[in-house]
């Protein structure tokens, strides 16, 4: 537990200053309705207003663009359920090569056609029957490809980190930041970024109750696997953490909290309704935990990253309408 982590914050530094001109520096927004609803000052990093849609253009863009130029030529791949894919594609785009990208047969139709529209090669798989991340290596040695996997990599984790740190540079010292958790990648580097900042802040993760691996890896202090989970929150979905994901993790984060779908929903509504911001159910989890109090300690002022955007009109309306 003393050794170096494999992600410091010069790297998300590094990160911000290879992302500047690429990556939108999206808005914080602040309400005095939820305010009042929670308790707290509560400033909600909007990384729905990101190139496509969601914070994954940070850590695709960031490892990418740092590949050999013979191998980028080559082209990258990717597996995702939908917004490492889209970012993987304009990271490709971005740079001047290619991207193929393996996604779930289930993943929302929205998210499939974006990624197509950015001009990747998508191969489908089932994600219930089906390992991605073997899938994925497979593909990426038959074609010769670079694999940018969607979390478990330093460089993507330092991407993802800058979305803490523009917040925290706009914000000043918060007394807890909360994060929504898929693979860990987010709040991994959310979390480097904000102890680096303010060593005193709380950094607490946000998963699903039935996609709950993290919390389980994190209290049993090994990585855990579990099924497949079946939740509204497709881009949390996973069934166990990353490893350099967790190792970081175990260190920075001080807890996780569980929100169901119901109150990822009603996060979704309130969003929409009193903060005029659409986002997909994995983008609201950090918001539903700290509207339905799943925080333990109660922060006077806290940031939450709204993660992405990325659910069509269809099944947004069907979502909220319950």
């Amino acid at each position: 537990m003393t050794a170096a982590l494999p992600v410091a914050f010069a790297d998300v530094q590094d990160a911000a200053a290879r992302l500047a001109g690429i990556a939108h520096r999206t808005p914080v927004l602040t309400s005095r309705t939820l305010d009042a609803l929670v308790g707290a000052e509560v400033f909600v990093k909007c990384e729905n207003f990101q190139r496509v849609g969601a914070f994954k253009i940070r850590g695709a863009y960031n490892a990418a663009s740092r590949l050999p130029a013979g191998q980028l030529a080559r082209g990258i791949a990717a597996y995702s359920s939908g917004n490492h894919a889209q970012a993987v594609a304009l990271a490709a785009r971005e740079l001047g090569t290619t991207a193929v990208v393996l996604m779930p047969e289930d993943a929302p139709r929205a998210k499939r056609e974006a990624t197509a529209g950015y001009g990747a090669e998508i191969v489908t798989y089932d994600r219930y029957t089906q390992d991605r991340t073997a899938l994925g290596e497979a593909l990426a040695d038959e074609r010769g490809l670079a694999l940018i996997p969607p979390y478990d990599h330093p460089h993507v984790i330092a991407g993802q980190g800058t979305a803490a740190l523009e917040l925290l540079e706009e914000t000043g010292a918060l007394d807890a930041l909360v994060v929504p958790v898929g693979g860990g990648g987010l709040v991994a580097g959310s979390a480097t970024a904000a102890k680096a900042l303010h060593s005193g802040i709380r950094v607490v993760g946000v998963e699903p109750e039935a996609g709950d691996d993290t919390k389980r890896s994190l209290d049993r202090g090994e990585r855990v696997t579990i099924p497949v989970p079946r939740t509204i929150a497709d881009g949390q979905a996973l069934p166990t953490p990353g490893e350099i994901t967790f190792t970081v993790n175990r260190r920075l984060v001080d807890a996780i909290a569980l929100v169901g779908d119901d109150e990822i929903v009603a996060a979704m509504r309130f969003a929409f309704e009193r903060l005029k911001i659409v986002l997909e159910p994995s983008g609201a989890t950090a918001l539903a935990a700290l509207m339905a109090g799943r925080l333990e300690h109660r922060p006077r002022r806290v940031g939450v990253i709204a993660s992405g955007g990325n659910v069509d009109a269809r099944r947004f309306a069907e979502l909220i309408g319950r």
